[in-house]
């Protein structure tokens, strides 16, 4: 088959390529090796799909650690705003909850896929499910595309294939092969937005514990923090988990030469004065019930008997007993919890891929390749990787869209060329 730009992966950022192209008049063709566009998207959001954060698009910058200058041209031409709009033109309500988080009204990840189909159909774009196997150029001018089941030609190819996360959307790593086969540079992909993997055995005593609005620092061996933030964790068999952690694992890059802890401060409300007379009050109150039961009203059940070991206080000792130095023990396991980590799950439990291909090699004000003409990248796999919040899809709608407008421009040209 023939189109002037194809397009290689059915995911966020393609299918917005696609959309983008086909506006401008192009003839497009959509491959996808799924047999369902968006498999990625249905599980975004625990199945709500977090379409974007509702925030200024250079606050989007600022919540991409990885190259985030790289997007200053994509972002600032395609902003959250004008995502929102988009799928609101499309017929789907959004609203905006904590933390500026973008969701359908309906809380259903389907609405947003349903409505990038229908976009789609609506423009002629042609939609196969097909993987793509080897990508060529051809005299310059021309591209193949080879699948599973043929070839296709185009004039431009947008590749969108994802990075090497959720493996079982289809997310393998492809478009790294596609891109080093012609060139490119790939930054050896791993997990970012992933679980942490801790060590000992105090995380397992406490797993399915869910603490909310605790105080996490993330501090490397020489004493700084990479990473602080208030918000929500989950304790689990492996480690941590849950939304801080998953911003957190963003900054913990260099596990090879560097060790990291987590602390955790569960009373970040109150300083060390205040949580002190705090105690005093408590074992003033209760001076002849047992420590443990005191406990109860300061942490949840599941932490009591990690507080009574790490505090060195004995589950059945009177409060009126304790002395000032066991109090002092305790107000520091209090606001300073801490748990070495060992390292981050598999890159296949990540949210996001950290890594692809190298930016410095794509033009930032088209996402076309620099080593080859009328071969452009959009999302993930792009070694550009922000913090949870709706940031990540927000990246593949602005440099979707980009490289959807860049292609159709290209093929545009060509024709005035030869004209």
């Amino acid at each position: 088959m023939r189109a002037d730009v194809a397009v290689i992966g059915g995911g966020a950022a393609g299918c917005m390529a696609a959309i983008t192209a086909a506006e401008q008049g192009r003839s497009v063709l959509l491959l996808e090796r799924n047999a369902k566009l968006g498999r990625k998207l249905y599980i975004t959001g625990k199945g709500r799909c977090n379409v974007t954060n509702n925030c200024p698009w250079e606050e989007v910058l600022r919540h991409t650690p990885r190259n985030g200058k790289f997007l200053y041209s994509a972002m600032s031409a395609f902003p959250p705003q004008a995502a929102m709009e988009f799928f609101e033109t499309q017929g789907v309500p959004l609203k905006t909850e904590r933390g500026n988080r973008v969701f359908p009204a309906s809380d259903r990840a389907g609405d947003i896929v349903d409505a990038l189909l229908h976009r789609l159909r609506r423009l002629g774009v042609i939609i196969l499910e097909e993987r793509a196997t080897d990508l060529v150029p051809e005299n310059g001018d021309i591209w193949m595309v080879k699948t599973e089941r043929g070839s296709h030609t185009a004039s431009a190819v947008v590749v969108a294939t994802g990075g090497v996360s959720y493996p079982r959307t289809g997310s393998t790593g492809d478009g790294y092969r596609f891109a080093a086969g012609v060139g490119h540079t790939v930054v050896p992909p791993r997990g970012s937005l992933v679980p942490l993997e801790c060590e000992g055995d105090l995380c397992r005593r406490m797993q399915g514990l869910s603490l909310r609005n605790i105080r996490l620092t993330v501090q490397d061996d020489r004493g700084k923090a990479v990473f602080r933030e208030q918000g929500e964790l989950l304790f689990t068999h492996f480690g941590l988990s849950g939304p801080l952690v998953l911003s957190a694992s963003a900054h913990l890059r260099d596990f090879e030469r560097r060790q990291y802890a987590a602390v955790i401060d569960l009373k970040p409300a109150l300083d060390e004065e205040k949580l002190d007379a705090r105690l005093l009050r408590e074992f003033s109150e209760h001076g002849n019930q047992n420590f443990r039961t005191v406990l109860a009203t300061l942490v949840p059940r599941l932490m009591i008997p990690v507080m009574e070991e790490l505090s060195g206080i004995p589950g059945d000792e009177k409060v009126n007993s304790i002395r000032r130095e066991a109090r002092i023990r305790l107000r520091r396991c209090l606001k300073e919890l801490t748990i070495s980590i060992h390292g981050v799950r598999p890159v296949e439990e990540a949210v996001v891929t950290s890594g692809g291909i190298k930016v410095s090699e794509v033009d930032p004000k088209t996402m076309g390749s620099k080593l080859v003409k009328g071969l452009y990248f959009a999302g993930e796999v792009l070694d550009v990787d922000a913090y949870t919040g709706g940031f990540n899809l927000q990246i593949a709608w602005a440099t979707g869209r980009r490289a959807g407008l860049s292609a159709a421009e290209a093929v545009n040209g060509k024709e005035m060329a030869e004209a």
